[in-house]
């Protein structure tokens, strides 16, 4: 390569020699001669290509270079959660006016704060046990831990849940959870009267399809009442897209002093919807026969009606209205028959924390009627531990 250049260049400059008219005249420079300076230049490079070809470049005979294999990435394993800890408490103070038959008075009470611990271990894809316990917190007096709410142990298993202890039946889960959702301890307000809401020595199995749900609880107290089963309750229900409705059966037995009285039967229903993600609305219903040994039977029922609208991003605003029969004509002085209404503002600067003023009204049909306005705090925390 460098011998073609050297070659070259003697080409060009003794090219110069033999065109001295452009260099050595004194005549001015026109376009004419540097085309025909352009035009030597061209033939001289013809000339020098024809004397000197390039060589021809030898074939790359080399393998082409395989691309280096992806390494897939090496996924690590997660550690399956296999035992869950939830410990959680709710404090729920109220102080409040309140105006029970004439009378006024000034109370510091207490809308059912609780607290307790609840721990799963699953041990296969299908199968878990559960240790649930939940106590109550007594605001209301001495602020001391109170009677037990939950007490129990569960195992499931892929036909169903099985427990036994202290728990909730299907009365409550499937009718008043629905409604129940102001901060009171007597919430909801016909139903609260004479229903579930604990029940202890239960045995419960539940079964969960899609979006049906089954539960059945049967109590075993024979050292107090000498009997079998004192209490059977079952219920399905259908839960989807914010759309709950549910069918229960309950039947009991009633004792006086361990002789059986006779046995209470209740058919009830529910329906909840959220029709927007800002407006909430509930309706359980119970119709409850009271059969008696020695005296008449009656018929009496209960009927909650609940809703909810969010006014704004930490506002919201709930209103109830209720109605208690227990079954006694008007005239009958063990009447104890009511309705009424309640509304209640929420603020909730803070999930864990609600901040609630409350009116609530109860007119009887045999006494005088009920007046409390009262507010509250409800402070909720959980945390929880998998390992």
């Amino acid at each position: 390569m460098k011998t073609a250049s050297r070659s070259l260049f003697a080409l060009l400059l003794s090219t110069s020699f033999a065109y001295p008219v452009i260099a050595n005249d004194n005549r001015p420079v026109t376009m004419d001669d540097i085309k025909a300076l352009e035009a030597q230049l061209a033939e001289l490079k013809r000339r020098f290509t024809a004397q000197h070809p390039e060589p021809e470049k030898p074939a790359d005979t080399r393998q082409p270079t395989a691309k280096a294999a992806t390494k897939p990435a090496i996924k690590v394993a997660e550690k399956p959660v296999t035992h869950k800890v939830d410990v959680y408490a709710t404090m729920r103070p109220t102080y409040g006016r309140i105006e029970d038959k004439g009378e006024d008075t000034y109370d510091v009470r207490d809308a059912l704060s609780h607290a307790g611990i609840k721990a799963t271990h699953r041990f296969n894809d299908d199968w878990a046990a559960e240790l649930h316990g939940e106590w109550s917190i007594d605001i209301q007096n001495t602020g001391e831990f109170g009677r037990s709410r939950r007490a129990y142990t569960a195992l499931v298993t892929p036909v169903g849940r099985f427990g036994i202890g202290k728990q909730r039946p299907a009365q409550y889960l499937f009718i008043a959870e629905y409604v129940d959702i102001f901060n009171h301890a007597n919430s909801p307000y016909a139903y609260d009267n004479e229903s579930l809401f604990f029940v202890d020595n239960l045995l419960s199995y539940r079964l969960d399809s899609g979006p049906i749900t089954f539960v059945a609880v049967a109590q075993y107290d024979g050292a107090n009442n000498e009997n079998y089963a004192d209490l059977f309750n079952a219920g399905v229900s259908y839960d989807k897209d914010g759309l709950h409705a549910a069918i229960t059966y309950q039947m009991n037995d009633v004792y006086d002093q361990q002789v059986r009285q006779g046995e209470n039967a209740i058919w009830a229903g529910s329906l909840a919807y959220d029709f927007t993600d800002r407006f909430y609305a509930a309706l359980a219903y119970q119709d409850k026969t009271y059969e008696r040994n020695n005296i008449a039977d009656r018929d009496g029922s209960t009927l909650d009606l609940s809703f909810a609208y969010k006014l704004t991003k930490f506002y919201k605003l709930k209103a109830g209205f209720f109605d208690f029969d227990d079954g006694y004509s008007d005239n009958d002085p063990a009447n104890q028959s009511y309705d009424g209404y309640n509304v209640t503002l929420e603020w909730m600067p803070t999930p864990p924390l609600r901040v609630h003023l409350e009116y609530l009204t109860k007119s009887y049909t045999n006494d005088q009627d009920f007046d409390s306005l009262s507010v509250g705090f409800r402070y909720d925390f959980k945390t929880s531990i998998n390992y």
